[in-house]
């Protein structure tokens, strides 16, 4: 994909009170080869499992149809067709929102019943021109249509109503938080935060709608999907000493002319750039864990830490969630994972005898097994590119 523009796509979700699962669905998905990310949002007729069902057959559906380049009407009867019918209400239905953005910078954005959605640039709201069409089929059904060539730093925020409709019924907030709420609080975030990622502004808007309700208490999901775009951030992760000793300066002037962030991962590892590059390297004791070695500070480097216990743990979180107010070394790895758009892997292969220890325990993966789990989760859980290189 072209490295000079971005996508950042990312999004949150809370389920209503007292429900199971989510009724709400987010999907999100690249397309290297067409330099495309398509992103969908559908809620569920009512609550819990099913509209769990309603809004996953709708995501699963739009994605196959945008992906194959169906046309839109088309494809929207299918998906009506489609859904079971409410045996109480005696509809079937589930709303969307579809985007398709390709690193050109044309964007095409499809929408049915959810709120319309928020299009930021220059920090102000922008306003879209569309059109808006029904199907002979399904008279009642309205999808808005609008395309749009976007620049870098433009954001666009989907949600379903749950963000809009938050506080329904409370004093503060009778007819809901609204759409012009949830603008105003996006405005104010980045106008704090400019550079703010889209998973951590989808995150404060949905917790943001959650305060409105009363008792903190959702009373419907609350799913928010966010795109920005911009240039690449860059992460470089430099994990092990290279087969070859010759190789140790390569990796050396690899750390020296990297455009952007570094993380190096490894005793042996920063000793190599340490002695290379003739830099300090001393513990960081804020960085103190009863599990996880401490980080360490480089001049030039954004972080420094012990490698395969770190790397494995990192991995851990990267499935499991982040501790948000930890500050170990793993955690500000995954923490540099996730605010990095393309992240360059450089691996060593020689083999380090510390980590043949049969006292180790048994999870412990050795350094490019581990590596390759966390690239692939990366790709596929994260959409980051990723290039990996073996020394």
């Amino acid at each position: 994909m072209d490295s000079s523009f971005f996508i950042d796509i990312g999004s949150y979700q809370t389920q209503k009170n007292g429900e199971d699962c989510f009724g709400d669905t987010i999907y999100a998905k690249k397309i290297p080869e067409e330099q495309r990310i398509i992103g969908i949002l559908s809620d569920g007729l009512g609550s819990g499992v099913k509209a769990n069902i309603l809004s996953s057959m709708t995501t699963r559906m739009a994605m196959k149809f945008m992906e194959n380049n169906t046309d839109l009407q088309r494809a929207s009867e299918t998906m009506m067709d489609a859904l079971p019918i409410c045996q109480v209400r005696k509809i079937s239905y589930a709303t969307f929102s579809i985007v398709d953005s390709e690193l050109e910078g044309k964007t095409r954005i499809f929408e049915m019943d959810n709120p319309r959605y928020i299009f930021i640039r220059n920090n102000r709201l922008f306003d879209i021109k569309g059109r808006e069409f029904s199907s002979p089929k399904w008279k009642d059904r309205k999808v808005f249509v609008s395309q749009v060539n976007n620049l870098p730093e433009d954001r666009i925020i989907f949600m379903s109503d749950g963000v809009t409709q938050a506080g329904l019924g409370n004093k503060k907030y009778p007819l809901g938080w609204g759409r012009k709420g949830c603008i105003d609080f996006v405005l104010k975030v980045l106008e704090q935060d400019p550079y703010i990622s889209s998973s951590a502004l989808a995150e404060k808007i949905v917790n943001e709608a959650l305060d409105k309700e009363t008792e903190h208490k959702a009373g419907d999901d609350i799913s928010c999907m966010c795109l920005y775009f911009r240039k690449p951030r860059k992460l470089l992760i430099v994990t092990g000493p290279p087969f070859n000793e010759d190789k140790d300066r390569e990796i050396a002037e690899m750390v020296a002319d990297y455009d952007g962030k570094i993380a190096v991962c490894g005793g042996t590892t920063a000793n190599i750039i340490e002695r290379e590059l003739c830099l300090k390297c001393e513990i960081d004791k804020t960085s103190f864990d009863t599990k996880i070695p401490m980080a360490s500070k480089m001049e030039g480097i954004d972080l420094v830490t012990e490698g395969i216990l770190t790397l494995t743990d990192a991995y851990r979180m990267l499935k499991e969630g982040v501790d948000k107010n930890s500050n170990t070394a793993s955690v500000r790895l995954v923490k540099l994972f996730l605010s990095s758009d393309k992240i360059d892997f450089v691996v060593g292969t020689k083999i380090n005898v510390a980590h043949q220890d049969p006292n180790l325990p048994m999870e412990l993966e050795i350094r490019r097994n581990i590596v390759k789990k966390i690239f692939r989760l990366l790709q596929s859980q994260y959409l980051k590119e990723i290039s990996v290189r073996y020394l």
